[in-house]
This record gives C-alpha cells, sequence and structure tokens, in this order.
C-alpha cells in the first residue's frame, strides 16, 4: 500500500490517515506532497497518486484499490485487518465511538477554522468567538462520557487507542497550540494522546519540515 499525504506540521486529514495505516499494523509507503505552494495547483494535476481524490490528502492506495478521506480510508482497513482493531467491540462503546468520529468529521468548523493545525505553533492568549467556545465545550463533553463510561482500560477514549483517538489526535493538537484551558482529565487524556509513540514519531517530522504556509501561521495572531 501507498498513502499520500501532506504537510505534517498542518494537515489534520493527513494525520487521521496515517494513524489509520499504523494502526493497521499492515506494511504501507508513505509519500508527501506539500500543500499550497505555488507548484500546489501544477502538482494536482499532475499527480495521479492525488488525482482521485481531486487534489486532497489523504489518499490510500492498495494495489488498484484506491481510498480518499480519512474515515472511508479508515473503514477500508478496518475490513482488511478486522474491526475489531480500530473500533470498541462492545455494541453500545462501539455505536458512541462512531458517532464521536462521524461528528469530529462532519462539524466543529468554527474550531478549525479559528485554530487550524499547526504542530509547532505555541500561541499566547488565542482568542476565539462563542462558536468555536461551543466546540470545544462539546468535545469536552463527548472525551468525558467516553472515558467514564468505556475508558476503565487504559488512558484513551475508549481505553485502548482505536478510530475515536485517531479523529480526535489533531484536536488535541490544537488545544495545545492555541493554549486552549481544559479540565484535569482532559489534560491526561491529551498527554497520553500525545505521548504515543506514532504522535512523537509524527511531531518529530512536523518539526523538522522546511515548508510554512503563511496563512496557518498567522491564524489567532493579534
Amino acid at each position: 500500500m501507498k498513502l499520500i499525504i501532506g504537510n505534517k506540521n498542518y494537515s489534520s486529514w493527513s494525520l487521521r490517515g496515517w494513524l489509520a495505516a499504523k494502526q493497521s499494523g499492515l506494511a504501507f509507503e508513505e509519500i508527501q506532497v506539500p500543500l499550497y505552494g505555488d507548484d500546489w495547483t501544477a502538482t494536482k494535476k499532475q499527480n495521479d497518486d492525488i488525482a482521485p481524490s481531486s487534489g486532497k490528502v489523504p489518499v490510500l492506495w492498495d494495489g488498484d484499490a484506491v481510498v480518499w478521506d480519512s474515515l472511508a480510508i479508515i473503514e477500508y482497513l478496518a475490513d482488511k485487518v478486522g474491526r475489531d482493531r480500530f473500533w470498541p467491540k462492545e455494541d453500545d462503546a462501539r455505536a458512541m465511538a462512531r458517532s464521536m468520529v462521524a461528528e469530529m468529521h462532519s462539524s466543529f468548523l468554527a474550531l478549525r477554522t479559528q485554530c487550524p493545525m499547526n504542530v509547532r505553533r505555541r500561541v499566547e492568549g488565542a482568542q476565539i468567538d462563542e462558536a468555536a467556545k461551543a466546540d470545544v465545550v462539546r468535545v469536552l463533553t463527548l472525551w468525558a462520557e467516553a472515558r467514564a463510561r468505556f475508558g476503565r482500560g487504559g488512558p484513551y477514549l475508549f481505553g485502548t487507542f482505536s478510530a475515536a483517538d485517531i479523529f480526535y489526535a489533531p484536536v488535541v493538537s490544537r488545544f495545545i497550540s492555541y493554549g486552549i484551558a481544559v479540565p484535569g482529565f482532559a489534560l491526561a487524556y491529551m498527554e497520553a494522546v500525545w505521548s504515543h509513540e506514532w504522535l512523537q514519531s509524527w511531531i518529530a517530522a512536523a518539526e523538522s519540515e522546511d515548508w510554512v504556509i503563511e496563512q496557518f501561521e498567522t491564524a489567532n495572531k493579534k
């Protein structure tokens, strides 16, 4: 398999696709393309690996099969290796995990827009509006319920590392970058995700990248 991803410092969806590939346990080749550069439009048109997704990343190729969108990548890989590697075994836990992932996939636009992922960046006194604050509260509410109901088996949302943690890992990054205040249980969860060996590998690569996307460097700047 090969996985097409964007800049590790900025691309939240690439992080999700990459974590899904790691979680599968299957071997894959990582191919990185720089997003939003001067040659990005040309790259999208010329690169057949990106073309099926209309120029978006991540894209997973498995022989002749091509999957774009990080949630679709999770489901495709779960079909290959078994759903229990990605989703809780019990019906009630799995139902909540799937719902949390779907909500993350389709919601939280204000938080995404005002606090774009930027692994390297630290902002003091970041300002977010009421819509983004509501997004933060909703995320924390979901985390609290998952941990209280299903988190007894480990430090992650459903105990062991799962698709839910894959989807909320970029939110952890955002909360850290923009200094979002969180209660103790959420801080402990964030520390568990941030210290995961896969996240540490991604963070190290993000910090060593030369690419700078100015629009994400100036977001939420005083």
